[in-house]
């Protein structure tokens, strides 16, 4: 799945952002937000054999010194076409690096040319390539998207960083694997014709979900349970998830186009930001069934959960040498299988249920028995008639700190029997009687990488020979080895494209499955069951009849909207009813008033009957006006319609009055009234009477309002009409008043004063001018109202905002709502907000945006000062918000800002822990300052203690931190500041003694290659002249406090640039290393080998949940 957005867009929260550079980043225009699978499957089930397919590799020398916005790769050719990488080293407008692949030749190109490509972009981490980020998409490339990829590539801060290993030597490696493909009409494509079914739309980043709900969709007996679930028609499906899961599968069933699935995720609370984030797949099934099973209690399916999906095992523990044995059964919706190190299902299996030893150092306690060896495991009491199998893709990578995808090749068949070998995976008291043989129902599957990518399912729905593709709208028909085969990952050797790049290299296949779904034989007749009209309650297909006749009428009317025209008719009564509520600037809210959906061909003659049967205004006493939008973008009445005019077809008026030729006419409907307020017919109209409105502004009540209007000569002057202003305000006839013309509001307010005793044709005053006036206020009494004259007023208006502010621990709530002037100035703001809270000091408030498209705080606060205006807080490329976060510091921003804060773990000499201090300094201040902070903190094995700081980064020490460094030099962004005791040892070193590096780390084989991965705290040594290793381990082991067992299991060796050379007891440790600054030589280090029994922290794995999602949460 992906989303096709505006390329300037904050992407601090890493979304996934695919698009076309040039269009975006140059016009600003939004663009329809889209799935992918619109454009980019639209040869899915094509036959296409052996489409060209080749690697390109682009070596960028000096990189960090382009100065340049945008770098071209040289021009390479796959599939007859020519192709270059487009990369922003910078960033295009955002703080990643962004990279396209762009038709080289697409000047030269005929008129309608298109061209359709499936292709991953690479960084290639120089240092362990299994750190390399790739991401991969396709597209359908014409003259209008000539590039198409990644704006949010990675992070500058991850790109520049010299410890990560993607800029080596000032070197960036780039890799582009392209697969062109032959393009077919997606939209002639018609799913329901073609196979029977129809798609989900998607909303954005809903791709997921929409494979999980097909596939729920085609289990007939849940889908069943579904409809039976009790619903009423008082219900609204945006707030129920039973009726908008029915409204959901009828649609499915018995719609003809793609099912829109908004009122269902409505109904589970999510916002429209929920719906353009990937949520894990594996939880919104849990969540989900969690949420289905609960609404179900107490009605005729409840259960129904349960019995299709619920298994039981057991987990064991069983002593080797006394008769003792623990059990505890627990049950399961879905199993979790390992893919990493599994070849198929049934390996995954054997793995689930292998047995642990518990010997050694960790025995068993059993109650009576005391510390016993024994073994441990898990076995299946039952399996539940459909199985749901989670396979782990997604992996949490310790020594990266991340999220990893598992493209290794991973087979599962078509029949599971898991009554295998004598029923292995069965625990003794398991009814043999029931045969666990399974048919697979459905694959779902994952195309990308961790960073993101593109969901859908192929399913069988009656278990036949054929499968089905459902990839969000579409749907199409698969073969067998579509379905397996090509879905168990791994690589291929793609065909080698002649004269480019002949050296031949696989392709790792991003796409793979990552959920199975397997039916059990004996209870498929009983899934697999009839669903009907019988099972829908009657007002739910009623509500769905309605809503699809609705449909068909919004649709008729679409079809014939070239034969219609819409009249909207203002009167005086719209005018009166909105200014001064809904608007304050020009005369009327064109959407607010009445509006006739009128035949072209109708003559105006005729349309002014339907007025008059409307408005109860006879025929003879109308008279129509034209709107025309002037050049200050105002719209005003223009001029009224002469009679040979009314004689003409609605359809040729609306083509004289709108030169834009949109679909409506817009009138202002004259109407005069007599003495006994009964219409008349309109004065006769020369060129010299000019017809002005007039509002009356009120500085006390701060009020505007519309008043009436009037004919006067261009050759008059206002001051002979003073009295009939007076009479409109229900003022004196003699009160003094002043006037001001109202002449335009964007993009600044332009309202001036009228000099009463000159012409109205001096003053430039024409039809459909608006005139303010209000009581003249004496000079001393101005400063009692906030807004004194109409200028002042409107120019209030102009800039009013009502900003809600938020708590920036609850980016959710608003907590306050504040009015304010777009003009307040930074001080202006925290001032309020300062004032709103009770606080005394405002320099207390730190403020933060909020980002339109994520609608969520931008990831820096402002600084003190750092903006100038309101408006420039709430502004985000090219859209306004009105929501602001707030912080209540414990100390003033500006000095917060003289800070610099550090995030510091402190080891204790003596005791295993480990403490994570914030030292908060001025910037100018030294590490030798954070050092005596941290010595008021930390408890010191003794008072004469001296402490050193590091830099640790991958499980190494990179470097000591020298005393007089400042502090603002140093980034804890991306590696670990640790604070320990300097040793006693280390500071009375001899001539010939070293002090080395000391690392724990394994092995690990990937792509036939072998790796070394760090792991655990890294230390520093002193060691001998003539020191033994044997002498060395002695104190390795002393220090560590590494049982003697469990020690005798490592191994030493001399590691230099991730090369081991591996050490004998006797050899002479002291000889490997050289005489050189080893704080620098963190590649050259002794190295422990063992395995990493560290243990796993939960959190961890929590805080690094992929950055482009959050935790599914259904709310309702």
């Amino acid at each position: 799945m992906t989303v096709m957005t505006p390329a300037p867009i904050d992407q601090q929260e890493d979304e996934e952002m695919l698009v076309p550079h040039s269009d975006l980043t140059d016009n600003h225009q939004p663009m329809e937000v889209v799935s992918q699978a619109e454009n980019a499957n639209t040869v899915e089930n094509q036959k296409v054999e052996d489409p060209p397919s080749s690697r390109f590799t682009w070596k960028i020398d000096n990189f960090s010194r382009l100065n340049t916005k945008k770098h071209y790769s040289d021009v390479f050719v796959v599939g007859g076409y020519k192709w270059r990488i487009l990369i922003f080293p910078k960033g295009n407008n955002v703080d990643h690096l962004s990279m396209y692949l762009d038709v080289a030749d697409s000047a030269s190109l005929p008129y309608g040319w298109s061209r359709y490509a499936q292709f991953s972009l690479a960084v290639v981490n120089q240092i362990h390539s299994k750190y390399s980020i790739r991401k991969d998409t396709q597209h359908q490339f014409n003259a209008r998207e000539i590039d198409w990829g990644f704006t949010s590539f990675m992070p500058l801060g991850e790109l520049y960083d010299p410890c990560r290993g993607y800029l080596v030597n000032d070197t960036l490696v780039v890799e582009a694997e392209v697969v062109v493909r032959k393009i077919v009409d997606y939209w002639a494509y018609d799913s329901k014709k073609e196979t029977g079914y129809v798609g989900l739309k998607n909303q954005g980043a809903t791709c997921y979900m929409n494979s999980l709900l097909q596939t729920l969709y085609h289990i007939p007996y849940f889908r069943k349970a579904v409809y039976h679930m009790p619903t009423t028609e008082n219900d609204m499906p945006s707030g129920s998830i039973p009726l908008a899961l029915q409204s959901l599968f009828y649609k499915l069933q018995y719609s003809d186009s793609s099912v829109a699935t908004k009122e269902l995720t409505k109904s589970f609370g999510w916002d429209t930001y929920d719906s353009f984030m990937q949520h894990d797949v594996q939880e919104l099934n849990r969540v989900l069934c969690e949420k289905l099973e609960d609404k179900m209690k107490g009605t005729v399916v409840e259960g129904t959960i349960q019995q299709l999906f619920e298994g039981h095992h057991m987990n064991y523990i069983e002593c080797i040498n006394v008769d003792y044995k623990s059990t505890r059964k627990e049950s399961f919706y879905d199993l979790q299988l390992d893919v990493k190190g599994c070849r198929d299902v049934y390996a995954s299996f054997d793995k689930y249920v292998e047995v642990e030893r518990l010997e050694g150092d960790n025995k068993y306690q059993a109650e009576q028995y005391g510390l016993q060896d024994a073994k441990k495991g898990v076995l299946f009491i039952d399996f539940p008639p459909v199985l749901q199998i989670q396979l782990k893709r997604f992996e949490y990578d310790f020594m990266r700190d991340t999220m990893v995808k598992i493209n290794d090749r991973y087979e599962f068949p078509l029949q599971l029997d898991l009554d295998r070998d004598d029923g292995k995976y069965l625990s003794p008291e398991a009814d043999r009687s029931v045969r666990n043989l399974y048919t697979l129902h459905s694959v779902l599957v994952h195309s990308g990488g961790v960073h993101g990518g593109h969901y859908y399912a192929y399913i069988r729905p009656t278990l036949s020979d054929q499968w089905y593709k459902f990839d969000d709208e579409r749907v199409t028909k698969e073969d067998l080895k579509k379905a397996l085969e090509e879905q168990y990952g791994g690589e291929e050797l793609p065909q080698t494209n002649p004269g480019f790049n002949n050296t031949p290299f696989k392709f790792t296949k991003y796409s793979n499955a990552y959920m199975l779904v397997y039916i059990r034989e004996s209870d498929k007749d009983k899934i697999i069951c009839n669903v009907d009209e019988k099972d829908i309650a009657e007002h739910l297909r009623e509500r769905l009849k309605k809503e699809q006749e609705e449909k068909e009428h919004k649709k008729k009317e679409k079809a014939e909207a070239h034969l219609y025209t819409i009249i909207k008719v203002a009167r005086d009564d719209d005018l009166a009813e909105q200014i001064g509520k809904d608007i304050c600037f020009d005369l009327v809210d064109h959407d607010k008033v009445r509006s006739f959906h009128i035949q072209k061909q109708m003559p105006f003659n005729v349309f002014k009957e339907e007025v008059a049967r409307e408005f109860g205004i006879p025929v003879q006493f109308q008279r129509f006006w034209l709107w025309a939008k002037r050049q200050n973008h105002t719209y005003r009445p223009n001029r009224p319609l002469i009679p040979l005019e009314e004689t003409q077809s609605v359809g040729a008026l609306k083509e004289v009055s709108n030169k834009v030729h949109n679909a409506e006419l817009k009138l202002f409907l004259e109407v005069e009234l007599g003495l006994d307020l009964r219409p008349i017919a309109p004065p006769y109209k020369t060129k010299e009477d000019i017809l002005l409105f007039f509002k009356h502004y009120d500085p006390e009540k701060e009020e505007l309002r519309y008043v009436g209007r009037l004919f006067v000569k261009s050759a008059g002057k206002p001051i002979e009409i003073l009295s009939r202003l007076n009479k409109m305000a229900g003022y004196a006839p003699d009160e003094e008043i002043n006037l001001y013309e109202e002449i335009k509001f964007e993009p600044s307010v332009m309202c001036e004063p009228i000099d009463k005793k000159i012409t109205f044709r001096a003053s430039q005053l024409e039809d459909g001018d608006i005139v303010c006036f209000q009581k003249s206020l004496p000079v001393e009494s101005t400063n009692q109202y906030r807004y004194p004259d109409v200028p002042s007023f409107l120019e209030y208006v102009h800039n009013r905002q009502v900003v809600h502010f938020r708590f920036l621990e609850k980016p959710k709530e608003d907590d306050f709502c504040l009015e304010m002037s777009r003009l307040y100035t930074y001080d202006d703001v925290v001032e309020r907000v300062a004032q709103q809270l009770g606080l005394d000091d405002p320099t207390k408030i730190r403020l933060t945006s909020h980002n339109c498209y994520s609608q969520q705080p931008k990831p820096q606060p402002m600084k003190y000062r750092g903006v100038d205006h309101l408006s420039d807080m709430l502004f985000h490329y090219n859209q306004t918000s009105d929501i602001l976060y707030f912080e209540v510091l414990d100390i003033p921003l500006p000095e917060l800002q003289g800070l610099k804060t550090l995030k510091v773990a402190f080891h204790h000499a003596t005791k295993d822990e480990v403490v994570i201090h914030t030292i908060r300094l001025p910037k100018q201040s030294t590490v030798g300052d954070v050092i005596n902070d941290l010595k008021t903190k930390v408890e010191l094995s003794h008072p004469d203690a001296e402490l050193r700081l590091l830099e640790v980064f991958y499980n190494k020490i990179y470097k000591i931190f020298p005393p007089n460094e400042k502090i603002d030099n140093i980034n804890d962004q991306y590696w670990t500041l640790r604070a320990e005791e300097i040793p006693e040892e280390e500071k009375n070193l001899g001539p010939n003694d070293r002090l080395i590096h000391v690392y724990h780390f394994t092995k690990e084989t990937a792509q036939n290659q072998m790796q070394i991965l760090n792991f655990g705290e890294p230390f520093f040594l002193v060691i001998h002249e003539g020191e033994t290793l044997a002498e060395i381990k002695v104190r390795i082991q002393r220090k560590l406090q590494v049982p003697d067992e469990e020690f005798a299991k490592w191994k030493f060796a001399f590691l230099s640039l991730g090369r081991p050379e591996y050490l004998q007891d006797s050899d002479i440790v002291s000889s490997r290393f050289q005489r050189r600054d080893v704080y620098g030589a963190w590649e050259q280090y002794l190295g422990l080998e063992h395995s990493d029994n560290i243990p796993k922290r939960a959190c961890a794995i929590n805080q690094n949940r992929h950055t482009f999602e959050k935790p599914v949460k259904i709310y309702n």
